[in-house]
């Protein structure tokens, strides 16, 4: 499922027009989004966590130039299916 089929579906089961169930699928990305920036984490009970993790430097090795090069340390944004997502999709 795309970005349009999301909207589509959303504009279905809530009954809003496509262009205010884009609105509200953009608002609840951009608040997650803004989030994860801020650090927090987003928990919506039944469904899964958002949240940022920290990956450490690490050292790795270029397969071409077999070159051992060091990876710096990042934050990587990371979800957690909940429960009774797992569920359902069982």
């Amino acid at each position: 499922m795309n970005k349009t089929e999301l909207v589509a579906a959303i504009a279905e089961k809530s009954g809003f027009s496509k262009k205010d169930a884009e609105k509200a699928l953009a608002a609840t990305l951009d608040s997650i989004t803004d989030a994860l920036v801020a650090g927090e984490k987003v928990q919506l009970v039944g469904f899964g966590t958002f949240e940022v993790r920290q990956r450490a430097e690490k050292q790795a090795r270029n397969l071409k130039t077999k070159e051992t090069i060091i990876v710096p340390a990042s934050k990587i944004p990371a979800f957690k299916a909940g429960k009774a997502l797992k569920d359902s999709v069982k």
